[in-house]
């Protein structure tokens, strides 16, 4: 990045940086720094009249300073949150040479830099909890300025929630909001309540293939990649299913995998091409247990998580204390059309399809056109945990037929809040019966069906070994962090969710310029306001608002600390015309 690229406070901090270097400092150290307390540790369980904690050490970022002449406040944050140190010059230069406050401290410290300090902790004259520090070392100089955000008592002012700063700049993200990092510990806690109870009953975790010649599992479109060394195509996995039920085979009675599967499809606030999914096989089971078991597993959560088995989301509260509801597909459609599908053939569910306004086309078999109509029509009902159980045959490649009704098979899906959650089988495991449902796979990827599935031959010579009774279930833990946490986007639970390219800003020509401050625009805000997208003086000539244009341009100005003139209402409406 060129210098003429960088805003003034990220010239002025490089200034400081050469300044540190020529103090003899190293602003970015290579040795460890002993941390011997966490800020939250500290604020817990501090007691005055035990005079405890009296020697520690913490590191973190500088996130606020009062600089008062020789004595300053300011705050640190560490991973568990922040806590208050109080600097005097004598105490941390105790000889003669006092640059390491009056320079480095006061003068090229700034906002994100990385501190260690150590010292004892004490309570001010105010009443609040401090750390008197003795020592004070950089340790890693930054560059950028945070964008500004205040907090006090816990409450927090002027959040960064601009959706596409926070989840493009994740890493910035994490550090001005907190309650962002506690939506990933919870994530990890889900984790860590599943794998205490698989792991209780004897469950083995495995890993399998991402990397697969046959994508399979689940009917959606792959993305394909090439393996130079074996001149083949490979796919990114959709599901991991087929692998999974392979060690069925081989042997294991209870296989679990927190998978990353891939998808080629389209991303909404519930779907991200990469999401993680947890699948789980049991032998000698059916989905009448593992019906039993989700609801143990969720309810599980839900009380490690929140104490309660009741969640809120939104304006909703959801309560996933078992048993849930169990209805099936089709009196689920019966319920919510008036209209019985059983034993309609497609040209009938297409006629039910044209009859309820619903968009079909011609490469959607039977199982399709199920799958419209209750997504259309019933899923959005089921708020609170319910499970939708024997699909039909057509809409369930890997499913064993209902013991009742041939035409149906012993699945289920989960729902809540509208969305599924889990999908579950009892599995099938007739080898013959499987390779038919692999040929009508074919056939409907003739018709035109991308997400068919394809033949996996080996998956058949498996089972041809005999794979015993067993039910599959995988739950979309994307999802599930999404119920647990009150998060409303599939982007608030992922770290570093897919975007859009960023668009590249170019620097400003002088003709460019001249065309700005031609209307007398600063030139110092030419390359902010194409920044906020008016790329050409006719798109600023076009805006409508001239007040939300001031107000775009002041928060634009705030959040990238920018000095830069201010703005009066009355230049941008002289601007605009």
């Amino acid at each position: 990045m060129s210098q003429s690229q960088l805003s003034e406070q990220e010239l002025i901090r490089r200034q400081s940086l050469e300044e540190i270097r020529k103090m003899g400092i190293n602003p970015y150290p290579q040795e460890a720094y002993p941390v011997s307390h966490k800020s939250e540790q500290i604020k817990k369980l501090y007691k005055p009249e035990e005079n405890n904690f009296q020697d520690v050490s913490l590191a973190g970022r500088l996130m606020s300073r009062r600089i008062m002449g020789k004595a300053s406040f300011a705050e640190i944050q560490d991973d568990a949150g922040r806590i208050q140190i109080y600097v005097n010059r004598d105490e941390i230069c105790p000889g003669e040479d006092k640059s390491l406050y009056n320079d480095l401290f006061k003068k090229h410290l700034d906002i994100g830099d990385f501190i260690g300090i150590k010292g004892r902790a004490f309570i001010t004259q105010v009443g609040e909890l401090s750390v008197h520090v003795t020592e004070l070392k950089l340790l890693s100089k930054s560059l950028r300025p945070l964008p500004i955000v205040k907090e006090k008592d816990g409450h927090v002012f002027d959040a960064v929630t601009d959706a596409e700063f926070r989840y493009r700049q994740r890493y910035v993200d994490l550090v001005v909001n907190p309650e962002v990092r506690e939506v990933f510990r919870k994530r990890t806690q889900i984790y860590k309540s599943f794998r205490e109870l698989f792991n209780s009953k004897g469950y083995l975790e495995v890993e399998t293939p991402i990397l697969q010649s046959i994508p399979g599992g689940a009917t959606a479109r792959p993305f394909i990649t090439h393996h130079n060394a074996l001149d083949i195509p490979l796919y990114l996995r959709i599901a991991n299913e087929l692998y999974l039920k392979r060690l069925i085979v081989g042997g294991f009675e209870g296989v679990y995998e927190f998978s990353k599967d891939f998808r080629n499809e389209g991303m909404d606030r519930t779907h991200n091409p990469e999401f993680t999914v947890m699948e789980i096989y049991v032998a000698y089971k059916d989905y009448n247990w593992m019906m039993d078991f989700t609801e143990e597993m969720i309810e599980k959560v839900a009380l490690d998580l929140h104490g309660t088995t009741k969640v809120k989301l939104g304006d909703k509260e959801i309560d996933f204390k078992r048993p849930f509801k169990r209805i099936t597909m089709i009196d689920s459609i019966r319920e919510f059309t008036g209209i019985d599908i059983s034993g309609m053939d497609e040209s009938q569910l297409r006629k039910v399809c044209k009859d309820l306004h619903l968009e079909v086309d011609e490469t959607m078999g039977k199982g399709k056109l199920i799958d419209e109509i209750f997504g259309e029509k019933c899923e959005p009902h089921y708020i609170q945990p319910t499970f939708i159980k024997d699909y039909p045959v057509e809409m369930s490649p890997l499913c064993k037929k209902h013991r009742e009704n041939p035409e149906l098979t012993e699945r289920f899906e989960l729902m809540v809040n509208g969305k599924e959650l889990c999908n579950a089988y009892t599995e099938l495991n007739d080898p013959i019966d499987q390779l038919e449902r692999f040929k009508a796979q074919l056939e409907l990827s003739k018709k035109g069906d991308e997400e068919a599935m394809f033949i996996d031959m080996d998956f058949v010579r498996a089972l041809e070994y005999g794979m015993p009774p067993t039910s599959g279930m995988g739950i979309g833990m994307d999802r599930l962090t999404m119920l647990m946490t009150n998060s409303t986007s599939i982007q608030d639970v992922l770290f570093f969710p897919q975007m859009k390219p960023e668009k590249k800003r170019e620097s400003v020509s002088e003709s460019e310029s001249g065309e700005y401050t031609a209307l007398g625009i600063p030139v110092e805000w030419v390359e902010p306001l194409k920044a906020l997208g008016y790329t050409t003086v006719a798109k600023l000539k076009e805006v409508e608002k001239p007040g939300k244009l001031h107000q775009e341009m002041m928060g634009y100005r705030k959040k990238n600390k920018l000095e830069i003139p201010t703005v009066l209402m009355e230049d941008v409406i002289k601007w605009i015309g």
